[in-house]
């Protein structure tokens, strides 16, 4: 998630707006006001110090490894303008030691004796004054190159997470509580002392009051606002409490599922989309009367089965259920067992055997490879597949449920019977009677995940003896900056070799922070979605800062031919990385399925359970200038598709990677 996302849409929070006034700053003790360019180095604040503590650990845990806080020109918001880039001059950094283990932090800053900020003149005297330099604390970790947030990691003068101020997400992240680090050239200056009629900070119905020159600790807190030039202060950062975990696991099984269901209610993302939006009302009744049931005889595994009951409502792969051993526990037992064969479905409708096990019960049965399945149970095979509820649900899109409805119509507890019938390549109907065993290969040799690997790096590349580079971003749930610096290695040393085309494989990627990655192989903006959230005071989904965006790499490779490769195991951010790739001129985009059409962002809806449980849905949706939904059930489209048919169905070799090679060697 680079700082900008950051700052922009992904870590925001819901409070009260204080309504404060008052005549004047409430000093506490403090040393005579210095000159800065006179006073000695003992007084006035010189060391910030704080701690914070945070649920949602994927920012500090996962998607940076270079933490550190930075004194944060609170200029942006001041000119209320969130595109407003901190200049490099007045940067000033401070260490940053993490506790994972704990989920905390603690930091120390040192004052520079005078600060390079921008002058912002917020006294509302009518007269132009040269004003105070206005700063606050914020997480600042690096995402690609130097420390410091330039080029292509930009920051923002009107910070949203882990800051030493909170801000409303009701009321376009207006400032609304903690502290500021404000600096005076002289002591002829004056604050805001309060919030004025309006509840806004730093607007014309501000009172003021003068502040003594240099530093002065800003208390937003009291009323009227309170002073201190402490030599040293403690600020604590605040995590979100919109991002912070629901954690209702301390309830019982029908308070935290009540808990929940009534924020979801309001907040899912999807609400008033036709077609996702579950009803409610019907849903509730059927599953609370589970719910409870299972808290009666307190009996987890029936708590976990109404649970997947209410994911599986949804018509959206970003809903998702962790029962942990209980969950993987009734996953095994459902599929642990099978018939020895894999099926798919082509394009023209037909259904084939794609793998058989060895002396499992369909190879002693007599079928083959390549075999056509009429019916099973003697039910037509195209409707027993439709009835199929696949535990790897919910689903966004219907050519994934479809694909996984076909995987897990074979599978069943063992010594289970079935008739399957067939017509092996070349032979004639007949009707084969089989009886489940224990065995995984069949369900394995039709996974997604059959050639994914845990340990791969989040990018890897090479060139491949076609002569075409190909690189892989294997995730965007990673350590981001690395993810950066390996995809410019991959195209660097493609240019320096003087590859003509590449390749981008996207095709197994379960998401995480989008990068803008195209943004190093195209010179002009690319816009995105527009991030949305439920506001309690509108009742209706508002928009959730600017417009999102690949911006351009400062520094840009060309190459005549590129080629992305898209499948339906690409989520979420990979499907916005993807959208970026697609979008530059000339790309095509090849692939047997769109990406997964699981787009939404889930940091606002994570919720922990009675029994360990966890659940995740979606509250922020992206939409497109003319209010329709971005990606999500639709995903990002080949422009070149390899058909599903017999020969590519049964194919031992990457078709779809072989297309792309293809294309690039092509005159």
């Amino acid at each position: 998630m680079p700082k900008s996302l950051i700052s922009k849409s992904l870590t925001l929070w819901i409070l009260l707006l204080l309504a404060l006034t008052g005549a004047g700053f409430t000093p506490q003790p403090a040393a005579a006001a210095p000159s800065p360019q006179t006073a000695g180095p003992a007084e006035g604040p010189q060391v910030i110090t704080g701690e914070f503590t945070y649920s949602n650990d994927f920012v500090l845990e996962t998607y940076y490894v270079e933490h550190a806080v930075a004194l944060n020109d609170m200029t942006g918001f001041v000119k209320r303008d969130k595109e407003w880039e901190l200049p490099i001059a007045g940067q000033v950094l401070g260490f940053l030691q993490s506790d994972p283990e704990n989920n905390k932090a603690s930091y120390r800053l040192l004052l520079p004796v005078k600060p390079e900020g921008e002058f912002n003149d917020v006294d509302n005297n009518d007269k132009d004054d040269p004003g105070v330099q206005i700063f606050a604390v914020t997480y600042s970790p690096n995402l690609t190159g130097g420390p410091y947030s330039e080029g292509d990691d930009p920051s923002f003068g009107w910070p949203t997470y882990l800051a030493s101020v909170k801000t409303d997400t009701e009321n376009h992240d207006e400032v609304i509580s903690g502290k500021l680090i404000v600096w005076a050239p002289d002591d002829k200056q004056a604050f805001p002392t309060g919030f004025g009629k309006d509840g806004l900070l730093f607007t014309s119905d501000d009172p003021a009051a003068a502040i003594p020159a240099g530093y002065s600790i800003v208390d937003l807190d009291k009323n009227p606002f309170a002073l201190s030039q402490s030599p040293e202060n403690d600020l604590p950062l605040y995590e979100p409490d919109d991002v912070a975990i629901k954690d209702f696991s301390s309830l019982s099984y029908s308070a935290a599922f009540d808990k929940m269901f009534e924020i979801l209610k309001k907040e899912y993302a999807f609400n008033g989309i036709k077609s996702k939006q579950p009803n409610w009302n019907q849903l509730y009744d059927r599953v609370s009367q589970k719910v409870k049931a299972a808290e009666k005889v307190k009996d987890p595994q029936a708590y976990f089965l109404a649970l997947q009951e209410f994911t599986f409502a949804f018509q959206d792969g970003h809903v998702g259920l962790d029962g942990g051993d209980i969950g993987n526990q009734i996953f095994d037992t459902a599929t642990n067992g099978g018939y020895g064969l894999a099926i798919r479905e082509l394009d023209n409708g037909k259904v084939i055997v794609t793998y058989v096990l060895s002396e499992g019960p369909a190879s002693q049965a007599g079928i083959q490879v390549g075999a056509e399945v009429l019916k099973f149970n003697g039910e037509a095979i195209k409707t027993a597949i439709d009835k199929v509820v696949a535990l790897s649900g919910p689903f966004s899109t219907d050519f994934t449920r479809r694909y996984q409805q076909a995987r897990y119509l074979l599978r069943a507890a063992p010594d289970t019977k079935a008739e399957l019938t067939f017509i092996n390549p070349g032979g004639v109907s007949q009707t084969a009677a089989l009886t489940a065993i224990p065995e995984r290969a069949s369900f394995s040799a039709s996974s997604l995940l059959r050639n994914y690997d845990p340990n791969a790096l989040p990018v890897d590349f090479k060139i491949l003896e076609s002569g075409a580079g190909y690189v892989r971003v294997n995730s965007n749930y990673d350590d981001l900056n690395l993810a950066i610096r390996l995809f410019e290695r991959a195209l660097s040393t493609f240019e320096s070799n003087g590859v003509t085309g590449v390749i981008i494989d996207m095709r197994l990627n379960f998401g995480g922070a989008p990068l803008g990655l195209a943004g190093f192989l195209y010179d002009q903006k690319i816009p995105l979605g527009q991030l949305e959230y439920y506001s309690e005071k509108t009742g209706k989904f508002e928009p959730e800062g600017p417009r999102d965006e690949v911006l351009p790499s400062i520094h840009q490779y060309k190459f005549k031919k590129l080629v992305l490769l898209v499948d339906q195991n690409c989520y979420s951010a990979c499907e916005i990385e993807a959208y970026g790739f697609s979008r530059i001129p000339g790309i095509v985009v090849v692939g047997q399925y769109p990406t997964a059409g699981v787009e939404a962002e889930v940091a606002r809806g994570q919720f922990l359970l009675p029994e360990g449980f966890s659940l995740q849905a979606p509250t922020g949706r992206f939409t497109l200038p003319n209010g329709s939904i971005f990606l999500e059930g639709i995903g990002v489209k080949p422009t070149r598709r390899v058909p599903i048919d017999m020969k590519n169905a049964l194919s031992t070799e990457d078709i779809v990677l072989q297309t792309a090679e293809d294309i690039i060697s092509r005159p």
